[in-house]
């Protein structure tokens, strides 16, 4: 690894942070961003097909910066509530919103407040009364356990240093029988790690299958797949994760 990648857990934090930040300002303009690996695989053109997208406010998809689209496994039902991990400009929360209709709850999450204002924007301009946003990191999720039917996230929890945290916390907040539907970036191999690239980007925080695997299984979770998309940078590929929490677990 090279000497100017950050060596904490603050530094990787702050620099999500800050590249987060920045898009939001840049997405608030008008900008449509361009994703963070420098591939023609992240962002809004992963939701071609996708239902209701011809109804969202135009900034939601250009603000898209996700490596797939997690609403296609997701299995989403009325009156389901559904939390989503990291959710930037809000385009996965305001089509989980269309899909979980007027009885249920869509919640993002993200620790970046140009982000949650600019989601919020989007969220008024839908007319999405069931969407909200909340301020907080997905290592420590404030909301109660058991409170959540589904949980989403698209090419967020690679950016963790605390994975095995994130899986705790989702496992806690699902109910028994929940399930998560993510889509999310793993390494090829560990050699990943060692590649020079900007952890907020792709490379030095994305870990192996089989440690993908190992932190789920670790925090209570079953039915574990995980499923590769496409390559998405070098030694990385895009990955749709579905497992879920034990039914009177």
């Amino acid at each position: 690894m090279s000497d100017n990648n950050p060596t904490t857990t603050s530094d990787v934090v702050e620099r999500v942070r800050d590249r987060y930040a920045s898009a939001a300002t840049r997405a608030a303009g008008g900008e449509t961003l361009i994703d963070p690996c420098a591939t023609p695989v992240f962002g809004s053109q992963l939701y071609d097909g996708t239902e209701a997208m011809e109804a969202l406010p135009i900034g939601a998809a250009q603000a898209s910066l996700g490596c797939g689209n997690p609403l296609a496994v997701a299995d989403l039902h009325e009156g389901d509530t559904v939390l989503d991990l990291g959710s930037g400009g809000g385009i996965d929360v305001l089509l989980s919103a269309k899909r979980v209709g007027p009885t249920g709850r869509a919640i993002g999450l993200d620790m970046t407040d140009e982000m949650l204002g600019l989601a919020r924007r989007h969220a008024a301009e839908a007319g999405a009364a069931n969407a909200e946003f909340l301020k907080g990191r997905i290592e420590d999720i404030p909301l109660p356990d058991a409170s959540v039917d589904v949980v989403i996230s698209n090419c967020v929890i690679t950016l963790s240093t605390d994975k095995p945290r994130v899986f705790r916390e989702i496992a806690r907040v699902l109910k028994p029988g929940g399930h998560l539907g993510i889509s999310d970036l793993i390494a090829d191999s560990d050699a990943t790690r060692t590649l020079d690239i900007d952890p907020t980007g792709c490379g030095t925080t994305a870990v192996t299958p089989d440690e993908y695997t190992a932190h789920l299984e670790a925090a209570g979770l079953v039915g574990i797949t995980i499923k590769p998309t496409h390559q998405a940078g070098p030694g990385l590929t895009a990955v749709i994760v579905r497992a879920h929490r034990p039914e009177g677990a």
